[in-house]
């Protein structure tokens, strides 16, 4: 009797499509508060924390659809589907919000950046951080490419740690 699998791709696609919106509403929260600006340890935590979730639940409802069986094959399929399915829905949001919402988006970046500079570097000259800024800006296209790897890479960890965790072959007779 032929038993019919769940598609991996199903569930990173759901859970994918979940996280994407949670982060959204973490990203108009922040905006809300203005704190759009801020990057420290509990804002990238946070948003570490709702990838991780969303592959964690993704991968749970996948071995529950499944019979309680899981593999870790299965488990990295759906970590990295969520991470790269919320990846792109928060590149997405990030356009549309530094684009539309706050145009100035990038412009403000950048001078906190370099107001940073001039605090941590104290003999460097305006000149000098202001070419390093335009270095920066002919560059930048190359971030969003890396935080697509870098969700990934964590999908892929998570994926692998919570399939390590659940699996449970099916039995082979």
């Amino acid at each position: 009797m032929e038993e019919n699998q769940p598609k991996t791709g199903k569930y990173a696609l759901n859970y994918g499509l979940l996280v994407g919106g949670a982060g959204i509403v973490f990203g108009v929260m922040l905006y809300m508060i203005d704190m759009q600006y801020e990057r420290g340890i509990a804002v990238q935590g946070t948003q570490i924390a709702i990838l991780a979730a969303g592959i964690v639940l993704g991968i749970v409802q996948f071995k529950k659809a499944n019979l309680g069986f899981l593999t870790i094959s299965d488990a990295l399929k759906v970590g990295a589907g969520v991470a790269l399915i919320a990846g792109v829905i928060g590149l997405l949001y990030f356009y549309v919000f530094s684009n539309f919402i706050e145009p100035d988006y990038m412009a403000n970046l950048t001078e906190i950046g370099k107001q940073e500079a001039l605090a941590n570097n104290p003999k460097l000259t305006e000149e000098q951080i202001d070419q390093g800024i335009e270095m920066q800006k002919k560059f930048a296209w190359v971030t969003y490419p890396l935080i697509l790897l870098f969700n990934i890479i964590i999908g892929f960890v998570i994926g692998l740690i919570t399939g390590l965790i659940l699996k449970k072959q099916k039995p082979a007779y």
